[in-house]
């Protein structure tokens, strides 16, 4: 089954709501960054928050970028997505490896640490908004949820989930967001609370079969659900040779030519997908005649 999100109402508009089935999504990024499996699970629940929050945009060319600063060995993950289902990101250290949690369960809590979550959305034409909080659990749903409340003023329930084999792939990753509008009546708000606070696991959902769709059933059980939206996702990353040249050329005249002084080709590195780009030293010489 390929990756989806949907978009939902329910209880006449009172309440709007996204669920995402991301598991391909998370495997591709986990084969891309070689990344070990706290460390996968980590940038898993970000990337599937990354893409629901990226399909609430309106316009083809936004952006949005989620980046967690904290002190934990995983050194901080960056996740960047389109308003068409498009998401890529990483981890500082896809090398993390730390003793599960009091549950037994991988402790993404432990390796993110105490820092802070910072949302960037680049709407082209106006000026970037970014709101930033600080980081409440670590557990990186949670902490989205204490954002939405805080930065956009949206009572919002945040679920996020993934899953791994014993072989390190990825067995399930998903996740949902469900908010409640400013003209939310009391007893819509008070069901929806009981709802969700009877969903401990968005994992062993997704294990009992549970899609998008039937994942929003559960969370607004007892509404009126109208699904409006259905969109696949995918990680994908837009890097390109050409555009790593640009990159070069960015860097100035002076550092070009150190680099063409040296004889030697240069490799340059994606951290989004992890690829690598070598530039021979003539390709060096013709990026350096391209510098204005």
């Amino acid at each position: 089954m390929n990756d989806y999100i949907i978009r939902a109402t329910a209880a006449n508009d009172q309440i709007r709501a996204f669920a995402a089935v991301t598991t391909e999504m998370v495997e591709t990024a986990r084969e891309h960054h070689n990344t070990s499996p706290v460390a996968t699970a980590a940038l898993g629940r970000l990337l599937t928050a990354g893409a629901m929050m990226g399909s609430m945009m309106k316009g083809e060319k936004d952006v949005l970028t989620l980046q967690i600063k904290a002190g934990g060995p995983l050194q901080g993950i960056t996740v960047t997505a389109d308003s068409q289902g498009n998401i890529k990101g990483y981890v500082g250290n896809p090398d993390v490896c730390i003793p599960a949690n009091s549950k037994g369960k991988l402790d993404v809590a432990g390796a993110v640490g105490p820092g802070f979550l910072t949302v960037i959305k680049d709407m082209v034409l106006k000026e970037p908004y970014s709101g930033q909080v600080m980081l409440q659990t670590c557990e990186i749903a949670e902490d989205l949820t204490y954002y939405f409340a805080t930065s956009e003023q949206v009572p919002s329930a945040v679920g996020l989930g993934v899953l791994m084999n014993k072989n390190n792939t990825v067995r399930q990753a998903g996740g949902f967001i469900v908010q409640l509008m400013p003209f939310a009546e009391e007893e819509v708000i008070s069901r929806l609370e009981q709802n969700v606070q009877k969903i401990n696991s968005v994992t062993n959902l997704l294990e009992e079969g549970h899609t998008p769709e039937s994942l929003l059933e559960k969370v607004l059980e007892g509404f009126d659900m109208q699904i409006n939206e259905k969109m696949d996702t995918r990680f994908h990353c837009n890097c390109s040779k050409e555009r790593v040249a640009k990159a070069l050329i960015s860097i100035g005249r002076k550092e070009l030519n150190e680099m063409i002084q040296e004889g030697k080709p240069i490799e340059m590195n994606c951290h989004f997908c992890n690829t690598n780009y070598n530039f021979t030293v003539e390709e060096l010489k013709e990026i350096l005649r391209r510098c204005k």
